[in-house]
């Protein structure tokens, strides 16, 4: 059956090929035809071929002057862009999709650009604007509606609110996107949708139903849903399954291995896919770890290893579970050594995710300076633009009111007095030039400021990071002073066991480094002078955790405790601090953490 799904695939990608070689195709059909491909390739991550497709498309559609299919090819190729953070030329695509846009006068052809403007916005991180231009697109479609883009839209929308935790909303754009994708006929973007409608429920009997019917999409319509979206979808089956189903539920358990060898199988000879093959292998090796398969466990791991080393450049987010993972396997077998291993490649992988990330945020910051300067650019420039207008108005009339001076010399004092009235609103537009002007050298002042912002940002990160390796470096010191005084005083030392713990508090602590690097740097210090009793590092590590915002849930999933024993890890600490019964510990932290 996967065989004959592959080729239905590849049989749609050539039937469009085929048709663009039809003798009588037009302009638009050919530009249209252009794009179907490029988002063929798009989801299936072959983003070269996307790309040279998308490129045909709107060099045919500016050689017909087609403005409406110039602005999706160009809103396509700010998708792929956005794909594969290519930050530099994102403004200069996103605003090539408004251009012709506005030339093509069409309400459908604005909501894409607005679209693709959102795009822009969400490869900065700037969310609030990502929801202002899906509102404009929102506007644009009530002139003329086109299912397919609001759907891509509101689908947006979801993923918006699904960040900012607002349940009611990740449920209503969810709904509004499958809706419209159901309309439009485009069964991969609803299979998107069935899965986002998955992700917005908390019943596994709702989740199950909606992953089950994007699974089904992909057995109805061959060809017409991407290998990579089913195996996505088969991914979150199986995780679903081994989440919600208990081990003796053995029906369950068959499914769930089911979907995960079928997402690694389905994507055998899909290129950039390393990251879902390695998903379904962690499944794999869960379930093998769970009913007590270890050497089938560890194997699955190493398969996993092995699969994201073969990336170019690897996603070190899920490298860092891989490795973690390993290291946890034979931390628990107690082969120290392999432990260390992986441990340290851990360690290795977060560094070069934290640099990598580093990396691509400066990238934003600059292109998002860069975005900002030239709206105020061309702010700028209409305002000139207008009041040049004017100014040719005025100096017309300055021109005729001398002629007729000239002419009719007895009116003089009438002519005189209109020319003072004009040589001052003249004087007043020579003024706003001198404003204008003003304003330029006060934005290249705010520039310069800002720049000394971001050198100052990144000092403060230096220094937030050095204080978290600090507290870690504190918490060796302690852990070696004991063991001494246990030395000295002749106790038994388990050395094993205390490697063992610190391995698993250092995974931790390294999870939770990034985290705490966010906390103002002299905020432990701070507490520890405020405390009647000295703080553990733990103690220290769930005010960080609290200072964050993080709630109850959260804590005591990176903390790997349960919520009972973060409430009174709470209440210890309030004791600590010496804080009376009615304060309040997260008051508390907030605002000794902004003084």
């Amino acid at each position: 059956m996967l065989s004959r799904f592959l080729f239905a695939q590849s049989r749609l990608s050539d039937s469009l090929q085929s048709a663009l070689e039809r003798p009588h195709v037009t302009g638009k059909e050919k530009a249209e035809l252009l794009i179907r491909l490029a988002e063929i390739y798009r989801v299936d991550k072959n983003f070269k071929l996307a790309t040279e497709k998308a490129r045909q498309s709107a060099t045919v559609a500016l050689s017909h002057k087609n403005y409406t299919e110039a602005t999706k090819a160009y809103t396509m190729l700010l998708n792929i862009k956005t794909s594969t953070q290519q930050f530099k030329t994102l403004k200069s695509t996103a605003d090539s999709a408004l251009f012709f846009a506005e030339k093509s006068g069409n309400p459908a052809a604005m909501a894409s650009a607005y679209y693709a403007q959102a795009l822009l916005y969400k490869a900065l991180d700037n969310a609030d604007d990502v929801v202002k231009y899906c509102n404009l697109g929102l506007k644009q479609l009530e002139k003329s509606p086109d299912p397919y883009i609001a759907a891509k839209i509101y689908y947006r929308l979801y993923a918006v609110h699904s960040a900012w935790n607002d349940q009611p909303k990740v449920n209503e754009y969810a709904r509004m996107a499958t809706e419209n994708a159901l309309k439009a006929k485009d069964y991969n973007l609803l299979s998107n949708c069935y899965t986002a409608m998955s992700v917005a429920k908390s019943n596994p009997d709702s989740i199950l139903l909606y992953l089950k019917k994007s699974e089904l999409l992909y057995q109805q319509y061959p060809g017409q849903v991407a290998d990579y979206t089913y195996a996505i979808a088969c991914i979150n089956l199986s995780s679903a399954y081994l989440k919600y189903f208990p081990p003796t539920d053995l029906l369950a358990e068959k499914q769930g291995i089911y979907y995960a060898t079928q997402a690694r199988a389905v994507l055998k000879n899909t290129e950039n896919s390393q990251e879902v093959i390695a998903s379904s292998l962690g499944i794999l090796s869960e379930y093998a770890k769970r009913d007590g398969h270890l050497a089938q466990a560890e194997s699955y791991l190493l398969a996993a290893y092995k699969v994201m080393q073969g990336q170019q450049t690897p996603y070190y987010h899920t490298m860092i579970n891989v490795t973690q993972a390993l290291a946890d396997f034979y931390g628990q077998q107690q082969d120290y050594k392999k432990a260390a291993h992986f441990q340290k490649e851990v360690n290795q992988y977060s560094q070069k995710n934290f640099n990598q990330e580093q990396a691509t945020t400066a990238q934003k910051l600059e292109i998002q300076y860069e975005t900002e300067r030239k709206n105020n650019e061309v702010r700028i420039l209409k305002e000139k633009e207008k009041n040049r207008r004017i100014q040719n108005y005025l100096y017309g009339c300055i021109a005729i009111a001398s002629l007729l001076g000239l002419l009719f010399m007895f009116r003089s004092y009438h002519f005189k007095l209109r020319y003072s009235l004009q040589r001052e609103k003249q004087l007043q537009l020579e003024k706003q030039d001198s404003e204008l002007q003003l304003k330029l050298e006060q934005e290249e002042q705010a520039r310069l400021k800002a720049e000394q912002l971001l050198l100052a940002a990144q000092q403060e990160q230096l220094k937030k990071e050095a204080m978290a390796n600090a507290l870690q470096l504190d918490h060796k010191n302690q852990m070696l002073h004991s063991i001494k005084n246990k030395l000295s005083d002749g106790a038994p030392v388990n050395m094993h066991k205390i490697l063992k713990e610190e391995m698993i508090l250092d995974s931790d602590f390294e999870q939770a480094k990034l985290q705490i690097q966010q906390v103002h740097p002299d905020f432990f210090h701070l507490i520890n002078g405020q405390a009647q009793k000295k703080l553990s590092p733990l103690d220290l590590k769930l005010c960080a955790y609290l200072y964050l915002k993080m709630d109850t849930r959260q804590i005591a999933q990176l903390m790997h405790i349960e919520a009972k024993s973060v409430r009174m890890s709470r209440y210890r600490i309030k004791q600590k601090l010496g804080l009376e019964k009615q304060d309040d510990l997260n008051t508390f932290l907030q605002r000794l953490g902004n003084s």
